[in-house]
């Protein structure tokens, strides 16, 4: 059940910092695709890296975030041995900086609440 609450946030996070972006591209589409995409945006990593640097000051039990932000790196990037490194890595690349930029923007925006309580849900991700 908790696993399923926290997908389910984290989608809306995703989404909501992903909108902006698509729904413009969307409404100029004459035919829009409705078979979901599997591949994981920049948005999206760019959403899952700012946990990283907010949810540690948000949360009591930082091993258990911790092992929650790493299922959800993996789970976004199976391919990297070590996901959350390879995060980290990508968050210094010039070319994601502009995406990152506007993902802190999105969690900023969405404010310490809203923020929390992802944060909180992510410390029992890994259960």
């Amino acid at each position: 059940m908790k696993f399923a609450a926290l997908k389910t946030t984290s989608l809306a996070l995703l989404t909501a910092f992903t909108f902006s972006l698509t729904h413009a591209e969307e409404s100029k589409d004459e035919n829009i695709e409705v078979t979901p995409n599997q591949a994981v945006t920049q948005q999206e990593l760019a959403a899952i890296y700012v946990l990283s640097e907010i949810c540690p000051k948000l949360v009591d039990n930082k091993d258990s975030f911790e092992q929650g932000y790493a299922k959800l790196a993996h789970e976004h990037l199976p391919e990297e041995k070590d996901a959350v490194s390879a995060l980290a890595k990508l968050s210094k690349s010039k070319s994601f900086k502009p995406i990152l930029a506007e993902a802190k923007s999105d969690a900023k925006s969405a404010g310490d609440d809203k923020n929390k309580e992802i944060c909180q849900e992510l410390t029992t991700y890994s259960n």
